[in-house]
């Protein structure tokens, strides 16, 4: 997802002036152009002009494919000069394919693909042809726009689908594009990491190669949407500009510098939307009908159609390990694909320290972490490079690519691994260690026998958490917009409220390396009937770091969730929690491939809101939080359980003989 704001300011405008400036436009005719008018007296402007294109290094061919229902789907594709026998590489985006193919107006191919969702040396050195595609209903695509539209099934009754759309392209390219070699790959990253997924549906016989960047898979299970039933309510303003017009010219306005006092005096999520006139939007309407995972989102999970697909083109799956978007998806499908991977060469994924995107970028940091080399850059000559090449040119060796490739962050190195999360090149093994919550706020690999039973907070929906520092920023990459880091924020401010508990281990005396998903397992209790958890796994640093000195006590989360307590006895129904009673959850963290050094301590932290990230649980069941009331939100006692029979703990997917032991 990419998504950016423009505020909109109409205050201050005399009523008169306003009054006139409406009219005007209301009055003014839109007949015929002013050739037509005053043809003695005719416009500057050529009906048609035709830019010179004397030393450019690339041709450019802007081009409307028709689909097998008619519908024409705006197209650009931007050949080296003299190309020949050259792969193509395709991305279809609902952002808009001119912006991405003119990002800065140049001469030079390069230049022009400097930006969002090109990784521009690859494409520009080794000569691809590239196409950049408005989806249906988008820019200037004709048809209908649906939000990530469903394969044509159960959630689709229409003849087509993103599947179909980029089949049809992909025909016309190979028989439209006399300098290509006919071999086309996708790539793309969030939606556009979506779209080379559903290539994977029926593909093309020409579709040689996909490269999913952070696609958006699953969007409730813990991508754009919700993360285990918790809405994720500054996604709002994505939907308003993505869905209230074909080109994103309605932007989402606001009359505050903190969206935390945005959405807190709005009340529920619900609420605010509706404050924008979103009841308009058919995505909108559709989320608010379906809270709960049922099949409406299980139907369109994309891992999960495709663990039902057979695997008939390579993929490399690309994950970002701090993805502040897409966490979840490109992982899910890696278990669903991995398993039709015969010949073990078809299926490559590759997990690095990034945020959402950051591979095509600049990846020596991200915030405050810094990583020793450009993390970014040695993927894409190592391993996005090759990969392509051997599959879209011709006589191109195989990529010697291990099956799969993770930056081990706190050590700063790549790991070669053979499947994920199990084993590693030097037969090590990951094994499950329990992290137990234990009395007076400590936290080891030992159960608790002793002590208090449990330690509470009190959660007070009129003073949630921030999940960041405030003045919390709206959703977005320009400006000086922190969006992409919140996930390396340092999580101190939040260990010092009295609202969040904070268990801390001991100091460290030798590494301890975790690769997998941690697995929560919390017994808590709550004074009222529905909760949220949220549960944070951090790296503490030592109180002084030579080398880098603002990081001294710098709290990393390693890997954080949220989980919206109604849906502990299943994600399609909710059920309201008995009060008082200490009850089991369990869900797992986002996948992490981290090692814990000396010096440092570990710490998890337990809380019960993450605003205005999330939207606020009101404590007290309703039926659809969207519509909860004023008076639903009530403060509740919550008690997280540390004794023998009602022991919360981490198990952490351990790396053995980098145990800590």
């Amino acid at each position: 997802m990419k998504s950016s704001r423009a505020v909109i300011a109409w205050r201050g405008l005399k009523p008169a002036l306003l009054t006139l400036m409406l009219t005007m436009s209301l009055s003014t005719p839109a007949t015929e152009t002013p050739q037509a008018q005053y043809p003695n007296f005719p416009s500057e402007t050529p009906a048609k002009f035709e830019p010179a294109s004397e030393g450019y290094d690339y041709v450019k061919r802007d081009v409307m494919i028709p689909m097998r229902d008619g519908v024409k789907l705006h197209t650009i594709i931007l050949l080296p000069k003299g190309a020949q026998h050259a792969g193509m590489l395709l991305t279809r985006t609902p952002y808009d394919a001119k912006e991405l193919t003119t990002h800065t107006p140049s001469g030079h191919l390069g230049p022009m693909l400097q930006g969002y969702d090109n990784a521009t040396d690859v494409i520009v050195e080794d000569g691809y042809i590239r196409v950049v595609q408005d989806i249906r209903g988008k820019y200037g695509s004709e048809g209908d726009y649906v939000m990530n539209r469903p394969l044509h099934g159960p959630q689709n009754p229409t003849p087509v689908d993103d599947a179909t759309d980029t089949y049809d392209t992909i025909d016309w390219l190979v028989k439209n594009v006399p300098e290509s070699n006919g071999k086309v790959g996708t790539l793309g990253i969030s939606y556009d990491g979506f779209e080379p997924l559903m290539a994977l549906f029926n593909p093309h016989p020409a579709l040689k190669v996909s490269v999913p960047m952070n696609p958006m898979v699953d969007g409730w299970m813990g991508d754009d949407w919700f993360h285990y039933g918790a809405f994720r309510q500054q996604n709002l303003a994505y939907i308003y500009e993505q869905v209230a017009s074909r080109d994103n010219s309605f932007k989402w306005g606001t009359n505050y510098h903190d969206d935390y006092d945005l959405f807190l005096q709005a009340g529920s999520a619900g609420a605010l939307a509706q404050q924008y006139g979103m009841q308009q939007i058919g995505f909108w309407n559709k989320v608010l009908a379906h809270p709960a995972y049922d099949t409406f989102w299980s139907e369109q999970a994309v891992d999960k159609l495709l663990a039902a697909q057979p695997l008939k083109v390579p993929v490399m799956l690309v994950h970002s390990l701090w993805d502040q978007e897409d966490i979840y998806g490109d992982l899910a499908v890696y278990r669903a694909i991995k398993p039709k991977d015969q010949g073990g060469d078809k299926v490559k994924l590759v997990l690095g320290p990034w945020h959402h995107g950051q591979e095509i970028d600049e990846g020596s940091s991200l915030g405050q972490i810094r990583f020793g080399s450009d993390t970014s850059k040695y993927f894409r000559e190592h391993m996005l490079r090759p990969f392509l090449a051997q599959y879209l040119k011709d006589g191109a060796p195989k990529a010697e690519l291990a099956a799969v490739t993770a930056f081990e962050t706190g050590s700063n190195q790549w790991r070669r691994l053979n499947r994920w999360p199990q084993a590693c090149d030097t037969g090590c093994a990951t094994k499950s260690r329990a992290l137990y919550l234990q009395p007076g706020q400590k936290l080891g690999f030992t159960a608790p026998s002793t002590g208090e039973a449990y330690a509470e907070y009190v959660s007070d929906p009129a003073k949630p958490v921030p999940f960041r520092a405030r003045p919390i920023q709206p959703v977005g990459y320009d400006n000086g917009l922190t969006w992409a880091q919140w996930l390396v924020d340092d999580q101190r401010e939040a260990s010092g409220r009295t609202d969040v508990l904070s268990y801390t281990s001991d100091v460290l005396t030798s590494p301890l390396t975790i690769s997998g998903a941690p697995e929560v397992h919390l017994v808590a209790s709550t004074s009222g009937s529905d909760s949220d958890w949220v549960v944070k796994l951090i790296d503490i640093y030592p109180d002084q770091v030579a080398e880098q000195p603002a990081m001294g006590g710098y709290q990393l989360a390693v890997a954080m969730d949220i989980f919206r307590g109604r849906y502990r006895e299943g994600f399609a129904t909710p059920q309201p929690i008995a009060a008082d009673q200490p009850l089991l959850y369990q869900f797992a963290l986002p996948a992490a491939n981290h090692m814990f050094l000396p010096g440092h301590r570990i710490m998890v932290q337990v809380q019960s809101s993450w605003f205005p990230l999330y939207d606020r649980n009101p404590q007290t069941f309703v039926p659809n939080i969207f519509w909860a009331k004023p008076g639903d939100y009530r403060k509740a006692t919550q008690r997280i359980y540390q004794a023998p029979g009602h022991a919360s703990y981490i198990a952490l997917p351990v790396v053995a003989g980098r145990d800590g032991s």
